[in-house]
């Protein structure tokens, strides 16, 4: 595997791993992108279901989403969350200080 990852494999090989069915890693920002939209496709539902996207990181069923939220405010107060994720989370009236609930 390190061979695909430094792209050092030949096509030969590769080939014969495709033939088998082993599945390589896609890249990594497409891989990022693929779970930020699963995780706000998870918001949308958990907000269709509660009527709200204030997720507690303390709540067993929902933790991971919870924490995926946490993450998308540091950012956005950092200011490194990018404009069309904030527009995103904007149009599902997310709440970005939790002191203005």
């Amino acid at each position: 595997m390190k061979s695909y990852k430094k792209n050092a494999l030949s096509s030969d090989r590769k080939q014969r791993m495709d033939s088998i069915g082993l599945i390589f890693p896609k890249e990594k920002n497409v891989d990022k992108r693929m779970s930020w939209e699963k995780r706000f496709d998870e918001l949308c539902a958990f907000k269709a279901q509660n009527g709200h996207c204030n997720v507690s990181q303390n709540d067993e069923q929902n933790k991971c989403l919870g924490q995926w939220i946490k993450k998308q405010r540091t950012s956005y107060k950092k200011k490194t969350l990018r404009s069309d994720r904030i527009q995103q989370l904007n149009s599902i009236d997310l709440v970005w200080d939790l002191c203005d609930l």
